[in-house]
């Protein structure tokens, strides 16, 4: 009988941690969502200072509102750029990177105090501490990669640094690769040995993708899309005469992108090329796996998943660069990342359920 209830409470237990995972990993995914549209609308040097406590409360008055757009008004960003906005045009821009650090700090509270709980009632293991520990850390130091990309732009450039801005992603999609990772290993016990040839090819795939994502925060950062609108070919060229004059390379045309147009047509034709190279090597994995694809419960139906997903995304990706004309599609551009973070988890996933017994 004593026997029946600590299971019965341990499935509980366990239960409980799998949903806190599963809610932490969605407020993640939206966290990423807002700051693509922060990104795109130009909104995250539209708040100068970072007050975690006082800053979670929004102007509230008139007064309030003057303080803040005035503090705007001292920013690189205002002076180059935005020296025509109005108040309306602040508080939208201000909107967006208030929620996005609003939604960061409520997912810190969502996080910190079930841990609490869960530690002090003795429910975690040795595993589950380090593993928690582990992903509070790398919380806490991708909203620092956050701020320090934020002063990136505060300095004398008008917007942030587009290499920031890539590690300030990176280190957010490493939150939610361990927190994956952690729920996984909580809810899948039994594993088997299968085809190792197939699980390095799918992690080759994953590697393939995180590399594509970090690409896309820097075509995100230099605003890339903007200056070849056009597929398949970018004005003209498949491989652009700019990338074989040697004059062009240099290291201060890496670090001065904003300067010259090196980091901008390279990350294009990066970003391009290695799309129709996860294409194709999605394609050798199902091709060539196939018959063992068929036989495992489940896996088929998650590779036609899988499929989707890609030709969603290479789509989103072709409508947002076409439409860039002018302004990047602040919808498709968000949407466009969103997905690319869930194809990357779902091919994280994969690994999983191909060694899975349950």
């Amino acid at each position: 009988m004593i026997k029946t209830i600590e299971n019965k409470w341990f499935v509980s237990v366990n239960r409980l941690l799998i949903i806190w995972l599963w809610i932490g990993i969605f407020m993640v995914l939206v966290q990423i969502m807002l700051g693509g549209i922060t990104r795109l609308t130009g909104s995250g040097l539209s708040i100068t200072r970072w007050d975690i406590v006082t800053g979670t409360l929004p102007p509230l008055n008139n007064a309030q509102w003057e303080e803040a757009f005035d503090l705007y008004k001292e920013s690189p960003q205002y002076q180059k750029i935005n020296q025509d906005f109005l108040l309306s045009d602040f508080k939208f821009i201000f909107f967006w990177e208030y929620i996005h650090r609003l939604w960061a700090r409520t997912l810190g509270f969502v996080f910190i105090f079930p841990l609490i709980y869960f530690a002090v009632k003795g429910f975690l293991d040795r595993f589950l501490i380090k593993r928690l520990v582990m992903i509070f850390v790398l919380g806490i130091l991708a909203a620092v990669l956050g701020w320090i990309m934020v002063q990136s732009g505060l300095q004398d450039r008008p917007w942030v640094s587009a290499y920031k801005l890539c590690i300030h992603l990176g280190s957010a999609c490493l939150v939610i690769l361990v927190m994956l990772d952690t729920l996984l290993t909580i809810r899948i016990k039994n594993l088997m040995l299968v085809s190792s040839h197939l699980v390095m090819n799918v992690n080759i795939l994953f590697v393939l993708i995180f590399v594509q994502i970090l690409l896309g925060a820097i075509m995100a950062g230099t605003k890339a899309a903007l200056f070849y609108p056009t597929w398949p070919d970018m004005h003209g060229e498949f491989f652009p005469d700019y990338l074989f004059n040697g004059n062009n390379w240099s290291v201060s045309n890496f670090l001065h992108y904003d300067k010259n147009p090196l980091v901008i047509v390279l990350i294009q034709f990066l970003h391009r090329s290695l799309a129709y190279i996860i294409f194709a090597y999605f394609g050798f994995i199902f091709y060539f796996y196939f018959s063992y694809i068929k036989i495992v419960p489940n896996l088929k139906s998650v590779f036609y998943i899988l499929a989707l997903l890609l030709c969603l995304q290479i789509c989103l990706g072709i409508v947002t660069l076409v439409l860039s004309l002018g302004s990047i599609p602040i919808f498709f551009g968000a949407f466009h990342q969103i997905v690319g973070v869930l194809f990357l988890l779902a091919v994280y996933l994969l690994k999983y359920i191909i060694v899975s017994k349950e």
